[in-house]
């Protein structure tokens, strides 16, 4: 019996490990997953990877409650002794094991490639990887990633009250999601991440889209805008509505203090992306950012990870964007000549 979206959905996951992870014959395949994302994903995943000639297994586990190092009690010992030895893990879990120890050592290990997709349903996979045209991605990718590695100094604004301004560090990896071919933790394509000092990060950051960090923190959609007041990259409080007292409450409750750091940005800039209420579609609306704060990966520290015990994300949409006081982003839109012309080609 078909199923629904199944050819597309088939096409989109041989892409996903022929383009993009690029499997090799006889290299090992592990997908994880709890029990809320739809398995036919996760099975046209695994039959990618085997018509590859991959070793392919799938570790189905039960839904832990939180994110990062918070879902360690609810793993079994068997999923926590295989993540980091094979050479690519595809993480599709609701709840993720993103950020968890089990996370850093995988993606420090020097084989295994990570691939977090999260929570992404049939449909959001088949639009924000299966019809991407990759290769005008990767060139609007590469040349914004490489204007934010050369820029010292950043302002970001949007209309739901945001305005922060920070310094980079030259010696910080940006990372371009779009080619997993190599070691490490990787995210879905559409989305180019970094984290600045953190002693230069101040102002507001106003979330406007969604907030999601598992538990309490599982906001979704925002009623109205969230704001962090940020001094020296810390949080110094959080103001709004009623989902900002219960935002503020679980920080406090989770009762560490690397949770107030942040811990990376991002731009999302995936054509398909729609606000679902999915992180890992969400934070690659076209014209928006995304902060994390709470663990920090090696991925953006460029050496040792710095430990929380969870890590939550927000979505700032149509953000106005600075690099070294030039606009390249106004409201969403991508204004910069270069910059708009690849856009364009992507239907921005």
């Amino acid at each position: 019996m078909p199923r629904y979206r199944d050819l597309e959905l088939a096409n989109a996951c041989y892409k996903l490990m022929h383009d993009l992870v690029q499997v090799k014959k006889g290299e090992s395949v592990l997908i994880t997953t709890d029990t809320k994302p739809d398995f036919g994903i996760i099975e046209e995943m695994a039959k990618a990877a085997e018509l590859l000639g991959a070793k392919t297994m799938i570790a189905y586990h039960s839904t832990p409650k939180g994110y990062g190092a918070l879902t360690m009690p609810y793993l079994p010992d068997p999923l926590k002794a295989c993540v980091d030895q094979t050479d690519v893990w595809v993480e599709m879990n609701d709840q993720w094991l993103l950020y968890s120890p089990i996370w850093d050592k995988a993606v420090t290990n020097g084989r295994t490639r990570q691939v977090m997709l999260g929570g992404l349903a049939v449909d959001q996979f088949v639009r924000c990887i299966g019809e991407v045209d990759l290769e005008a991605q990767l060139k609007f990718q590469d040349k914004l990633a490489g204007m934010t590695k050369a820029a010292r100094h950043m302002r970001i604004t949007n209309a739901a009250g945001t305005d922060i301004e920070f310094d980079n560090d030259p010696d910080r990896p940006v990372t371009n999601e779009g080619d997993y071919s190599l070691p490490g933790g990787h995210f879905l394509i559409g989305q180019i991440g970094w984290a600045p000092k953190e002693e230069t990060i101040n102002g507001v950051i106003a979330f406007d889209g969604t907030i999601s960090g598992g538990g309490d923190a599982e906001l979704g959609f925002l009623e109205e805008p969230v704001k962090y007041i940020v001094e020296k990259g810390r949080i110094q409080d959080i103001i709004g509505g009623w989902q900002a007292e219960k935002l503020k409450a679980y920080y406090a409750q989770l009762g560490d203090p690397n949770m107030y750091i942040a811990a990376h940005i991002c731009y999302g800039i995936n054509p398909n992306a729609q606000l679902e209420g999915c992180t890992t579609e969400d934070e690659r609306i076209w014209g928006s950012t995304q902060w994390g704060f709470g663990h920090q990966g090696s991925c953006y520290s460029g050496g040792a990870p710095r430990n929380a015990v969870s890590h939550i994300d927000g979505i700032c949409k149509d953000c106005t964007i600075y690099l070294d006081g030039e606009m390249i982003l106004e409201n969403g839109k991508y204004i910069h000549p270069e910059l708009a012309e690849l856009a364009a080609k992507l239907g921005k």
